[in-house]
């Protein structure tokens, strides 16, 4: 494990480090990007030494994914020279089966976690089962340059015609909400 945490990922030469894109590209600020990396690397170290596939959190999943842009140093010194082993990130391939599987491999994730660091994972970093799966579906890369994100309210249940009532008819569109338009 030492090894891994003092791997260097942050080119501290560099005017846009690892961790400030890490931190732009998702909207974290840089405390919260910087004390994710950490939780990365327990993550490369789990996948080199669980007896199991390991499946990261969403946070965990996008300091990989962004790692593994920056191939000349996730390919040529972390993987070789660090875990002195390849570490490839295999997505899944859709379904249900695919589903299950990844949800038990985060489960036995987050207990090997437990188990080699001697901590339970921080819920800030590794959310429960349950919260890490819940929201997967609903990600989408959006240009908020020129997109206003207007988060729907919590209280009303998807699929609800209660969502009408309180939000309102979105325009004329017939489609039997407000009445304005002759739909409804």
């Amino acid at each position: 494990m030492q090894r891994i945490s003092n791997h260097l990922i942050d080119d501290p030469k560099a005017n846009f480090p690892f961790s400030k894109r890490l931190a732009r590209d998702n909207k974290w600020t840089h405390s919260f990007a910087l004390n994710l990396i950490p939780e990365y690397k327990k993550f490369c170290y789990l996948a080199m030494v669980a007896d199991h596939l390991v499946t990261p959190s969403d946070e965990v999943d996008q300091v990989w994914h962004l790692h593994l842009l920056y191939t000349r140093d996730y390919w040529d010194v972390f993987c070789k020279e660090v875990l002195q082993s390849p570490l490839h990130h295999d997505p899944t391939k859709g379904g249900t089966k695919e589903r299950d599987r990844f949800r038990q491999y985060y489960s036995l994730t987050l207990e090997s976690y437990k188990r080699e660091f001697d901590q339970n994972p921080s819920e800030i970093y590794w959310p429960d089962v349950e919260k890490r799966f819940s929201t997967a579906a609903g990600f989408q890369r959006i240009n908020t340059d020129n997109c206003w994100i207007i988060p729907k309210p919590w209280f009303i249940p998807r699929g609800s015609d209660e969502k009408k009532r309180v939000i309102g008819c979105g325009g004329c569109s017939g489609c039997g909400g407000c009445g304005g338009c002759g739909g409804g």
